[in-house]
């Protein structure tokens, strides 16, 4: 019987160290400390701590935490981007004089660098996809659509060219019903501005989530990728 217990106790140890090590691959960072002693620890930050979890649920749940970074870096700049751009093609297409169109552009473009233009320089690139797509969510249109008709500001700005040197095509649309990760990121906006994280904005275009989620639901069926929901 004792016998049993000690096999018992070893295959559980060995188990739980496993799952320890597996969380290598999924923690968000690592950090070594030296203790008095000379002795080295190593120090895994992780946001929560999660047993018996699949694989699949594992590498989710890690995407997850990425994209809520992201989003809360991205997010109210997407907003204000969009209302900015929408409120200055308005105005743009209510002056007819040239002068004037340019006089309008100059002020605008010079405000825009001056709230955002470093704010933008420091996302890395994929901040910067995920702020494109955000922008398409909040406007229905491209962020290459609504900077195609200027023809300085934002337009250098935004120079789509440049853009794709750093991997961001200023065409990309926002698909939650069709990418993965797009659905992933409506879920999170939602959950973030649950938790107050973030105020909530409605998508100008109505994506249909109750059908999208029962879509994705069925293609991921149990694997452990489809999102939780609170």
């Amino acid at each position: 019987m004792k016998k049993i217990v000690v096999l018992f106790f070893s295959f559980f140890a060995l188990q739980l160290s496993a799952q320890v090590n597996d969380w290598e691959k999924y923690a968000d960072s690592l950090r070594t400390n030296v203790l008095d002693d000379g002795e080295v620890e190593t120090e895994y930050l992780l946001p929560e701590l999660h047993i018996n979890f699949s694989k699949e649920e594992l590498e989710r749940i890690q995407i997850e935490n990425i994209l809520k970074r992201r989003i809360l870096r991205v997010y109210q700049y997407a907003v204000l981007t969009s209302h900015n751009l929408t409120i200055l093609n308005q105005e743009m297409a209510k002056l007819e004089k040239k002068s004037e169109k340019r006089k309008h552009l100059k002020q605008t473009e010079k405000y825009l660098k001056e709230q955002f233009g470093d704010r933008l320089k420091k996302l890395s690139r994929k901040d910067g996809q995920i702020l494109v797509k955000l922008i398409n969510r909040q406007t229905d249109q491209t962020a290459f659509e609504l900077v195609k008709d200027l023809k300085s500001g934002w337009s250098a700005f935004w120079n789509n060219q440049t853009a794709k040197l750093f991997d961001i095509n200023l065409k990309t649309k926002y698909a939650p019903g069709d990418v993965l990760e797009d659905f992933y990121i409506e879920m999170l906006i939602k959950e973030l501005a649950l938790e107050g994280s973030i105020e909530y904005h409605p998508a100008a275009k109505d994506y249909k989530m109750d059908l999208v989620k029962a879509n994705w639901k069925k293609k991921l069926g149990d694997s452990g990728y489809y999102p939780e929901e609170n």
